[in-house]
């Protein structure tokens, strides 16, 4: 699904996300709502970038990405935690890209993540190549969804991983 967000660009460079687990849901200018296999999946479009929301048996688990006024934690490049039942993997890499090449990057990511069942991109006004976008999917009892978040001005797009999944218990 892609929709332009009725808002300003308001996280205008890379270096200004930043990552936090467990958070309340923010106001959402668009959404998508998923059911995967038992697990019921919330992609959200914040003016500030994205969260996903995620609820399953096993509980909650909701992740966000943006600028998040007095986080103190900045974008990591990789996590790895235990959270309730879960096992929880994210991982997040920028991309310094030429403005041609930004703008067949954008184009791509944009068809591919809008023609998806599973995908939630929106577009911010003034650049088409302002975006956020979030693509999700449930493969072997395990949650995955990927985003992007895209600075033309800076010829810069962060892409994220992450993984969600049972915790594995061992025998005792």
């Amino acid at each position: 699904m892609l929709t332009t967000l009725n808002t300003a660009y308001s996280d205008t460079r890379a270096a200004d996300l930043a990552w936090a687990l467990g958070r309340e849901p923010l106001p959402a200018l668009a959404t998508l709502d998923l059911e995967l296999d038992g697990a019921r999946l919330q992609l959200r479009l914040l003016g500030a970038s994205h969260q996903v929301l995620l609820e399953e048996e096993r509980g909650p688990c909701s992740e966000t990405v943006a600028c998040i006024p007095g986080s103190s934690t900045p974008l990591p490049l990789g996590v790895a935690k235990r959270v309730d039942d879960w096992e929880y993997q994210f991982a997040a890499r920028v991309e310094a890209l030429s403005p041609g090449s930004f703008a067949g990057r954008a184009q791509e990511l944009l068809a591919l993540v809008s023609d998806h069942p599973q995908g939630l991109a929106g577009v911010f006004p003034g650049s088409p190549h302002a975006f956020t976008a979030l693509l999700a999917q449930r493969h072997d009892g395990q949650v995955h969804w990927r985003t992007w978040h895209a600075y033309p001005q800076e010829g810069q797009l962060v892409a994220t991983r992450t993984r969600v999944g049972v915790r594995v218990r061992s025998a005792a």
